[in-house]
């Protein structure tokens, strides 16, 4: 176990602080994974059960504009919450990306990496068209997991390119036709996020030493998919906190809770609407 090194005394006012006084000593990479799980629960169940709900009420009283503030000014008791919600879920995604970056450039296996993102993929993809769509199977919208390993394996050929490549002259252009395949794949599956969570991936990873500034880009890219991804911004500030420690073993949580919430929230949306 690694010995915890003691903080340098803090002073206020010109007084040193009580022994006991503690540092902030950053947030772990686990930490972060719990935030990033929290919001994303948060805002699957706005878009899974508040959504319906919504636009059942919006029909119902003949509203003609779906704009938020036509939906909140016809139905505040549902549309606030709903809206609450989903601005709050926008942190969720940028910061997987993330995670998924930190976890590609020290995984001690790639391949298994690679191949535990593609397994929960599909294990996660009729929990993912039940709790949006109600059927086991909507080949027009695919789950998160799929994004994921797309935007992993593009940063993966561009690693591979400038180590083994660098004395080709195509070796700067092989990247970014895979990275442009990657987005057209992306496209092609309709995959959560589609193309642009794709160039969030490989915006985290090609400005990775320049931290802040790539998050910022990261979350620019993400609001051109959809306005409420506007709070994106918000997971720039906690990455800044990072203290690149891994912190608790949480390394099958989130693939275990991706596709298990979803197909709670389904059973929970199916009971309500009985």
């Amino acid at each position: 176990m690694k010995n915890l090194k003691t903080s340098p005394t803090i002073q206020f006012n010109g007084k040193p602080a009580s022994r006991n006084t503690t540092s902030f000593r950053g947030i772990s990479g686990s930490t972060l994974k719990i935030i990033a799980i929290v919001t994303m629960l948060l805002d699957h169940i706005g878009a899974s059960l508040l959504q319906p709900i919504l636009t059942d009420a919006a029909r119902s009283l003949g509203v003609t504009s779906w704009s938020a503030g036509s939906l909140i000014s016809a139905c505040p008791d549902i549309a606030i919450p709903y809206y609450i919600l989903r601005y709050i879920g926008r942190i969720a995604f940028p910061i997987f990306c993330f995670l998924l970056v930190e976890g590609f450039l020290h995984t001690r296996n790639l391949q298994k990496y690679c191949l535990r993102l593609a397994i929960f993929a599909l294990i996660s993809e009729i929990p993912f068209d039940l709790a949006f769509h109600y059927t086991p199977f909507y080949p027009e919208s695919q789950n998160v997991f799929f994004t994921l390993l797309i935007g992993l394996l593009v940063i993966s050929f561009d690693r591979w390119c400038h180590e083994s490549l660098t004395a080709y002259p195509f070796s700067n252009i092989l990247p970014i036709l895979v990275f442009l395949a990657g987005m057209g794949l992306a496209e092609y599956l309709q995959t959560d996020y589609g193309c642009i969570g794709v160039i969030a991936i490989d915006v985290l990873y090609q400005l990775r030493r320049h931290r802040i500034t790539s998050c910022i880009l990261a979350a620019a890219f993400l609001c051109l998919s959809s306005l409420l991804e506007v709070t994106a911004f918000l997971f720039a500030p906690l990455v800044g906190f990072y203290n690149e420690e891994r912190g608790l073993s949480l390394k099958y949580v989130f693939y275990v809770f991706y596709p298990v919430h979803l197909f709670i929230l389904y059973i929970i949306g199916i009971a309500g609407a009985r």
